[in-house]
């Protein structure tokens, strides 16, 4: 099952990238929100890099493993992403429309492994049109916190 959007944002492509690769700043969201995370990399994220990640959902507790498979500054990056049973590759491109424009397209491919994982994906597939309404909504709010950020900072 896929879901992928687009937004444009008003900020240089630099910029976007560099707040759409804050993963530090992911983690701490992550935190705030109760997921247990830990990072197996130095300081410098590239290709290879990992995170160990739990949190509770449906009454268990998940984990997965989240790794870097491609990056491309400032063009964008790709993580894979391995659970109980299921794969989840999220790609992030920047494309430059003009020097303070930049279009994010932001996808997420979820693939079952396991019989249960294809339940889990079975059940949202009848809830599509509302996950996917919701994923948009985050990845719009999350364009317009990049906008307000840059025009602050100039």
């Amino acid at each position: 099952m896929k879901f992928s959007t687009r937004e444009d944002v008003e900020a240089p492509i630099d910029y976007v990238y560099q707040q759409v690769s804050d993963f530090a700043g992911f983690e701490r969201r992550a935190l705030r929100h109760g997921v247990n995370i830990s990072a197996h990399q130095g300081g410098q994220i590239d290709v290879g890099s990992s995170w160990d990640i739990a949190f509770p959902f449906r009454g268990r507790e998940r984990r997965m493993q989240a790794k870097i498979a491609t990056i491309d500054p400032p063009s964008g990056y790709r993580v894979d992403t391995e659970s109980d049973g299921m794969t989840v590759v999220t790609t992030v491109d920047l494309v430059a429309l003009s020097r303070g424009r930049t279009r994010l397209l932001v996808a997420m491919d979820l693939r079952a492994r396991s019989l249960t994982a294809r339940l889990l994906l079975q059940s949202m597939k009848l809830a599509k049109t509302k996950l996917t309404k919701r994923f948009k909504v985050r990845v719009l709010e999350f364009a317009e916190d990049i906008e307000d950020d840059f025009r602050r900072d100039i």
